[in-house]
């Protein structure tokens, strides 16, 4: 009996998750419980378990990008497959009869080996619902090349992830899309044909020289049996696809495959300008010379899908919403003397440090009190208030930032606001937020400063409608009590959304936050 094993839901707004790696192998027996396979979202990563015991069918590859529910695996009951039997393949049969004339007996004993197995289309798979093509971004095994079941032959591009496309069975790779085509889902990219190794289907060609060294350049040479074989002026499959494309006659194409045949390089080669290859050289040469000088070079390299998806949300929140931002500065000196006169009993009585980060994150909480719009979010034609204060604090992990969030940080001390960070900032380190801990906040902190930024306007973390920036801390001359004096001082940042935030509410709230940390007693007292 097989159970199919598919994507759980991980989260309200993640309609879709990437296959990141398997921890198992199809063929694996597993237990109940066991970790198969890690997905990722765009907030989360987060490891799929088998639901009962059996032998793992894996059906996605690492990389795709499946819709939530989508099958992942299936497990069946007893022990796995045995190895498929051996099969002949018919199409296969006619190349002993073309090496007939051969003197070599080799090609003959070589030819049962890819004939097991025929030929098998590799297609480009479902990788998500609102996914409809991907780009070939690169070949990473040769056309020709002997390849094993499961081995990767090529890097796949959705506008969301990059996946790896992998060999159903093992055989000789024959390569049909290009690099940087886009192709949609289903396309054929390329075939597997028998089980055998490269070299044992080589020697077929070779043994009909004899008999094609007159043969016609362009046309389909034969021998003398009228058997069609590929020689001088025939392409591969994938140059014939590529001179297609490009409209080049393959008689104008010099081969430098095995006795002149068509190589997928040929056509590449051609293609810019196949009727003047000299002067495809020489057009050339002159935007060689400033990499070979190692002046005014230039690099190029083509942008990611992850990130094209990332400035895709970046520039809808900028489109989406009427983004201002208000400044001020705040006289960080009472903190960072009553941090220093408490840190170290602090630590001892609660074991974690006293920073920065819980005395805005407590300024905030009290300023939305006062301003509760500045935490509010505006839903269809509706504004939604809450009552609560979950506070996002962006931290940067090594593949970016994210925002985890401080659960009713308005009803913890510092001490606890203190630990929660530190947990949430260790989990993003590793990798191991989840899903609940990166959504649902209302507010979010960015702190620029610990990059030795001066100034800045933050973007607004989406659906909210407000962001504070925290910038570095610089000592400058002010006035206070008509003396001028150097202070520690910080500039704030709050980024707001213009319909549902007015200036008087952006600007009080952000004065209010100034006011609680200059004077950080009003944070103990709630005045």
């Amino acid at each position: 009996m097989s159970l199919a094993i598919k994507v759980p839901p991980v989260g309200e707004s993640i309609t879709e998750v990437t296959l990141s790696s398997w921890k198992k192998k199809d063929g694996d027996h597993v237990e109940m419980d066991e970790v198969i396979a890690e997905l990722e979202s765009d907030k989360a990563t987060f490891e799929l378990t088998a639901e009962k015991a059996g032998t793992l069918k894996t059906l996605a590859n690492e990389g795709d990008t499946l819709a939530i529910g989508a099958i992942v695996a299936n497990i069946e009951e007893g022990a796995g497959g045995a190895a498929p039997a051996k099969e002949s393949a018919p199409a296969a049969q006619p190349q002993p009869e073309v090496v007939a004339n051969a003197p070599a007996p080799a090609p003959v004993a070589a030819a049962p080996a890819p004939a097991t197995g025929g030929s098998l289309e590799i297609k480009v798979p479902t990788v998500g619902e609102s996914i409809t093509e991907v780009t070939l971004s690169r070949w990473i095994k040769k056309d020709g090349d002997t390849v094993e079941m499961d081995e990767a032959l090529a890097e796949l591009e959705s506008d969301k992830a990059t996946f790896e496309l992998t060999a159903e069975k093992a055989g000789v790779l024959k390569t049909i899309a290009k690099e940087g085509d886009v192709l949609p889902i289903g396309a054929v990219v390329c075939t597997i044909e028998g089980s055998g190794a490269a070299a044992q289907t080589t020697p077929v060609t070779p043994a009909v020289v004899s008999a094609t060294d007159e043969s016609p350049r362009g046309g389909a040479p034969t021998t003398a049996d009228g058997a069609v074989t590929y020689a001088s002026g025939t392409p591969s499959p994938a140059a014939a696809k590529i001179l297609a494309e490009k409209g080049v006659d393959p008689k104008g194409v010099n081969g430098t495959g095995v006795d002149g045949r068509i190589t997928k390089g040929d056509a590449l080669n051609a293609q810019a300008a196949p009727a003047k290859p000299a002067a495809q050289l020489a057009a050339s040469a002159p935007a060689a010379a400033p990499v070979v000088a190692g002046e005014r070079s230039e690099k190029r390299e083509k942008m990611t899908s992850l990130r094209k998806t990332v400035a895709k949300r970046l520039v809808a929140v900028k489109n989406e919403t009427a983004m201002l931002t208000t400044f001020n500065e705040v006289d960080m000196q009472p903190i960072m003397e009553l941090r220093g006169k408490y840190k170290d009993k602090f630590k001892e009585k609660h074991g974690v440090g006293l920073g920065f980060m819980s005395f805005f994150t407590k300024a905030v909480t009290e300023a939305l009190k006062d301003w509760p719009a500045v935490g509010a979010r505006i839903e269809g034609e509706e504004v939604v208030y809450s009552n609560f204060a979950d506070i996002s604090i962006a931290v940067s992990a090594p593949k970016g930032l994210v925002v985890p969030v401080i659960r009713n940080a308005d009803s913890m001390s510092l001490a606890e606001i203190e630990k929660e960070i530190v947990v949430l900032a260790g989990k993003a380190r590793e990798n191991k937020l989840t899903i609940p801990e990166m959504t649902g906040g209302t507010f979010t902190i960015t702190n620029g400063g610990v990059f030795g930024s001066m100034m800045s306007t933050p973007i607004l973390n989406s659906p909210q409608s407000a962001i504070l920036g925290m910038h570095n801390i610089i000592e400058r001359p002010v006035a206070i009590n008509g003396q001028v004096v150097i202070r520690p001082m910080m500039y704030l940042a709050l980024s707001y959304d213009h319909r549902i935030i007015d200036g008087r509410e952006s600007v009080s709230f952000l004065v209010r936050v100034k006011q609680l940390l200059e004077d950080p007693a009003r944070l103990l007292l709630g005045v």
